[in-house]
């Protein structure tokens, strides 16, 4: 029973040493570290292996488009347009719903309220869906 929790002690001991070797080593070679010059703003998958990505680099604000082979310049939007929309989603997110969410919710369809207004867990967006498809389906 002791030798048992020995090696117990001396095998995370030798992980615990193997992780921290790799770290040191990933921190010298400059892994993992970012100097502010590239952020991701805004992220939304599309399909199952494609994604509109908002970067800023700089001061400079792109649309992207990437999937598993490429990835194609959108758009250049205006940084300042950004920043307030942020603005306004970290209030809207603050205060429950507030003026943001009110011009998503024209768009998504009155019956969508919430935090979830027009997303994929959404009931209305996808009550909508149903209902399309059912008349578009429908014998006539």
């Amino acid at each position: 029973m002791t030798w048992m929790l020995i090696r117990l002690v001396l095998s995370l001991a030798f992980v615990g040493g193997v992780l921290w070797f790799a770290a040191r080593l990933a921190r010298k070679r400059g892994l993992g570290q970012s100097n502010g010059l590239v952020e991701v703003v805004a992220q939304q998958r599309v399909g199952r292996a494609s994604t509109v990505n908002v970067i800023r680099i700089a001061d400079r604000v792109l649309v992207v488009g990437a999937t598993e082979q490429t990835v194609t310049l959108l758009a250049e939007v205006d940084g300042e347009m950004v920043e307030a929309t942020l603005a306004d989603r970290e209030l809207a997110a603050l205060t429950g719903g507030g003026s943001a969410g009110g011009a998503r919710r024209q768009l998504v369809g009155a019956g969508s309220t919430g935090a979830l207004a027009g997303s994929v867990f959404d009931r209305g967006s996808w009550g909508g869906f149903v209902q399309q498809m059912r008349e578009r389906t429908v014998r006539r």
